[in-house]
């Protein structure tokens, strides 16, 4: 019965996964390519949507400026148009083939804007780990009330669910306090 722990660890994990791509997108203090590299970009005359990582080598050059260098020249004002429609709301300028994101410093507004972010991105994935818990959960009764495993081994497999859901809660929590750090550091 060690099947229901396995499986509710394999299905959590991807549920983190996602918690730590998506608040990648967050904007924080510093300059990261992650606030951009996963910008749509309609290119080629409407032909292809791709990220911006499949489009460009992005880098940071100090802790305010996003540089990106598109593999082919002629997608450049597509990439610009792209990050203008994006919600993070930056103005990039071109330099050739070169397009320069300047990020101005947030304002306190703005720290707590994507601190509420932060916290309803993080909420929902605990909602999902609620949910896996509890259809598990409702797994394993359905075993007992088969009369397939026995009532200590029910109580034994709940307990060993709720655990694995606190520790897993516990590495949410790590998660988030360790992304305001980042948004709320000047």
């Amino acid at each position: 019965m060690e099947d229901f722990l396995n499986q509710f660890k394999d299905q959590s994990q991807p549920i983190i996964n996602a918690l730590k791509e998506q608040i990648k997108t967050i904007r924080t203090g510093r300059a990261s390519p992650a606030i951009v590299e996963n910008i749509l970009v309609e290119t080629y005359g409407g032909q292809s949507k791709l990220k911006l990582y499949e489009l460009a080598t992005i880098s940071t050059e100090g802790p305010s400026i996003i540089i990106i260098i598109p593999f082919d020249p002629s997608t450049t004002s597509d990439i610009e148009k792209a990050i203008l429609k994006s919600p993070i709301n930056l103005s990039p300028q071109t330099q050739g083939n070169r397009i320069i994101i300047h990020l101005p410093p947030l304002s306190t507004e703005q720290r707590e804007k994507f601190i509420k972010l932060l916290n309803q991105t993080v909420e929902e994935k605990r909602n999902n780990i609620r949910n896996l818990r509890d259809e598990i959960r409702k797994k394993i009764r359905q075993k007992f009330q088969e009369k397939q495993i026995t009532e200590d081994i029910k109580f034994r497999l709940e307990k060993e669910i709720d655990n694995q859901s606190q520790k897993i809660n516990q590495i949410i929590e790590e998660i988030k306090k360790k992304k305001a750090e980042e948004i709320l550091n000047i």
